[in-house]
């Protein structure tokens, strides 16, 4: 439950002020199909996490335990300093289309997008770090939809509402504490 629940919090906060945020509110704009738009984001976040999780979980096990732990503290204590990092999103990558629809759009979109992303890597690291892969999958994509849905169905109204400088400052907070908890049970 604490890998569920820890992730599912990690990638929420994350995810404010992202470059996968504001995607989903250009396509909520661009679209106006909030479900489509939506179940694109699962099924791409899904994916793309499974894959990042199950790299994490076998760097976890071809590495030995102080040398994990090592590595972790490293990626948490990195992952701390990149989300005080704005992102901005690219003009060309609000402009992906698919022959699939809007859904196919968003999938494609969100899973390119995605790739090599704070969130992806924080999904690598939750992976080695926590002993349940489906927990961690589970709560990384609960934490990006906790974090998109409603920039798709609000808009961008709320985003201008939101700290979103605070929002950064408190998950990088949150990934020192994990890395100097993580390089402190190494020492």
């Amino acid at each position: 439950m604490q890998a569920l629940l820890v992730s599912t919090a990690i990638v929420a906060l994350a995810e404010m002020g992202d470059k996968t945020q504001l995607l989903a509110f250009v396509l909520a704009a661009r679209y106006r199909r909030p479900w489509a738009i939506s179940l694109g984001i699962l099924v791409a976040t899904l994916a793309n996490h499974a894959i990042a999780g199950a790299a994490g979980a076998w760097i976890a096990s071809a590495l030995g335990a102080q040398t994990l732990r090592w590595l972790l503290g490293a990626s948490f204590l990195a992952m701390a300093a990149w989300a005080l990092v704005p992102d901005k999103l690219d003009e060309g990558q609000a402009r992906t289309t698919s022959r699939f629809g809007v859904f196919g759009a968003t999938l494609v979109a969100f899973f390119l997008v995605e790739i090599g992303d704070k969130t992806q890597l924080a999904t690598v690291a939750l992976a080695a770090r926590f002993d349940s892969l489906v927990a961690v999958v589970l709560g990384t994509t609960l934490g990006m939809m906790i974090a998109n849905v409603p920039a798709v169905l609000i808009g961008e109204k709320l985003a201008h509402r939101l700290p979103i400088r605070l929002i950064h400052r408190v998950v990088a907070a949150i990934f020192l504490l994990l890395g100097l908890l993580v390089i402190g049970s190494a020492l």
